[in-house]
């Protein structure tokens, strides 16, 4: 399967497509990705009036390379088809399908995309927010394996997760941990990005971006975000730090040396160095040149 191109997914906002004043400031926002909203934010009565302003949101999208994703209504509802049908002929780069449950759930909707002539560049993310979703997220992921699945992304609605099974919700997230965890792993399997979910108070910006650490040391590509003000402690968050880019520069400048040439192992600092680092530091290198880190 061909990669895909690194595409920075460190903060992910939603934005009502009700909410005229917060789209209003999209050009100004630094967010990765902004995804917009058809689903929990807008009422019923309100849907499909949302809907129809989709088109003219994504044509205005801003100059600068900003991710744009609609979440539709779930396709069992009585707006889901139309939602989906709609937002694809407007081409954002990304419609975002919650309450799936199995592998089902997004073949219906690539083949709807197929059915109706949606562009290749229009992908699939996918909410994982229902425990039938998470008992059966090794075969979901597995799409993503496939081009034609259209399977680009994850999204964990960690506060569905909590009431759909009755856990207690900690501010260290404990009980959350090992289903986190198991959504990474089988992210990575199906080679598909991962971000976590959103953090409810978003006032206190020093728990947030302690949340957002957490999620980068657990493997997360990025966070999802419900105000601007996350936004920088997000990007923070998960672009590299100084001492991992110094540490990745070292490791690509090592087995650059003429005395490294053809080494599948060499010493550095009095550690073990694999070419495997040397993938994962000239990795590490490229998304940094691409975010500006």
């Amino acid at each position: 399967m061909a990669q895909e191109p690194y595409s920075p997914r460190r903060s992910v906002l939603y934005i009502p497509a009700s909410n005229d004043k917060a789209l209003a400031k999209l050009a100004s926002l630094a967010c990765d990705a902004i995804i917009i909203d058809l689903e929990d934010a807008v009422l019923p009565a309100d849907k499909k009036a949302a809907r129809d302003k989709v088109a003219g949101i994504l044509a205005a999208r801003p100059e600068r390379r900003c991710e744009m994703v609609v979440r539709i209504n779930p396709l069992a509802s009585e707006w889901g088809t139309h939602d989906l049908l709609a937002v694809a002929k407007a081409e954002p780069d990304g419609i975002l399908l919650p309450k799936i449950g199995t592998p089902r759930d997004i073949l219906k909707a690539g083949d709807l995309l197929d059915d109706n002539f949606a562009p290749d560049s229009v992908k699939l993310w996918a909410m994982v927010e229902t425990p039938r979703a998470l008992l059966n997220i090794g075969a979901i992921a597995e799409l993503g394996r496939d081009p034609a699945a259209r399977l680009n992304c994850f999204v964990t609605g960690t506060n569905d997760l909590v009431k759909a099974t009755g856990i207690l919700a900690t501010p260290d997230r404990r009980y959350l941990m090992p289903w986190l965890l198991q959504l990474v792993l089988a992210a990575r399997a199906g080679g598909l990005d991962v971000i976590d979910g959103v953090a409810n108070d978003f006032r206190d910006l020093d728990a947030f971006a302690g949340e957002c650490a957490e999620a980068a040391a657990m493997g997360f590509d990025g966070k999802s975000l419900i105000h601007p003000a996350q936004i920088e402690p997000a990007n923070r968050a998960f672009s590299p730090s100084a001492e991992a880019l110094a540490g990745a520069r070292a490791i690509r400048d090592a087995f650059a040396r003429p005395e490294n040439a053809g080494k599948g192992v060499i010493a550095l600092d009095g550690r073990m160095v694999e070419r495997l680092h040397l993938a994962e530091a000239e990795k590490l290198l490229a998304k940094a040149a691409i975010i500006g880190a």
